[in-house]
């Protein structure tokens, strides 16, 4: 299979999934924000890997929502695209979104204090001129 009809391959089935999320009736996926981040589907469409993220409420309880949804989705996604063989679905945590979510509120708590001497900096040039 040629590489760039598996790439529109993988973003049929991740914009798919997270249209299934979203339509998903499942109170444990309800009180997070789920994010549907890759889909990587094998040579033979046979088997798919998808990447998941969880931002906020509570993750075990969405994680779980996700695995038992499994069946739901991949039938969900034989409706909605049309492959001649749906893949079996693995999903994936990834914690990436969380990850840089932390590290930006780490820049803002650590960034203020390093501009407050620069802008004490400009107001003395400004008063000079």
């Amino acid at each position: 299979m040629s590489s760039y009809r598996r790439a529109r391959i993988n973003d049929a089935v991740r914009e798919e999934l997270s249209l299934a999320l979203q339509n998903s009736k499942d109170p444990r996926l309800s009180g997070s924000m789920v994010s549907i981040l890759s889909a990587d589907v094998s040579p033979d469409l046979k088997t798919a890997k998808i990447r998941y993220s969880v931002y906020g409420g509570d993750t075990e309880e969405a994680i779980a929502g996700i695995e038992s949804a499994a069946g739901y989705f991949r039938r969900e996604l034989a409706r909605r695209l049309n492959l001649r063989i749906t893949p079996e679905l693995t999903f994936l945590r990834d914690d990436s979104i969380a990850h840089g979510a932390r590290i930006a509120q780490l820049l803002r708590e650590v960034l203020p204090e390093q501009e407050e001497p620069a802008a004490n900096g400009r107001k003395s040039e400004e008063s000079d001129g």
